[in-house]
């Protein structure tokens, strides 16, 4: 009972500099977001600024409300829970088709949100921002290079492997192996 009351007087003792780091996490879950959203992307606004806000309040609260105290307490153990989730949210926005893989760049920017609630939830302020700047000038500078080394690799890929009738009627299944669909 008395830990109980130790973290209850911790999550009462979060005042604006939590508050701080939540809102800048958002901001800059924002940022990233209004990227994916102007290209038509998936995981846009609200989704990364949800991200990135859980993930800083996870980091927030993993900190303050479970503070070190001998080696039976680690507050890295909540960092490595975030990482492995929001892993597991980006697997999701993956889509698999049979010469195609979509969504990686969403799935990465879902995982690159999280990091950068978790820099503003430990008070890295300065990293948090930088990696914001980068990564969405980079979304934004490297979009026309990626559209344009796609198509040509579709074009290649045309060429040497023209569809034929054989070709529609077999998958991959998810093992790798091909399947003949009838």
């Amino acid at each position: 009972m008395d830990h109980t009351l130790d973290w209850l007087n911790v999550a009462h003792s979060l005042g604006w500099d939590a508050a701080l780091k939540i809102t800048l996490a958002a901001l800059l879950g924002a940022i990233v977001g209004l990227e994916r959203v102007s290209g038509g992307h998936p995981a846009g606004l609200r989704t990364n600024m949800l991200i990135a806000i859980s993930s800083c309040l996870f980091t927030v609260l993993s900190i303050e409300g479970f503070p070190l105290r001998g080696a039976s307490q680690d507050t890295a153990r909540v960092a490595a829970q975030i990482v492995t989730g929001v892993g597991f949210l980006g697997a999701g926005a993956l889509l698999h088709s049979r010469r195609h893989v979509r969504g990686l760049t969403t799935a990465a920017t879902i995982w690159l949100v999280a990091a950068i609630g978790m820099a503003a939830g430990t008070g890295a302020y300065f990293i948090a921002i930088f990696t914001t700047t980068l990564s969405t000038v980079l979304l934004v500078l490297l979009a026309p290079l990626s559209r344009l080394l796609e198509q040509r690799a579709q074009e290649q890929d045309r060429m040497h492997h023209p569809p034929s009738k054989e070709q529609d009627d077999w998958v991959d299944g998810e093992d790798g192996e091909s399947r003949f669909m009838d």
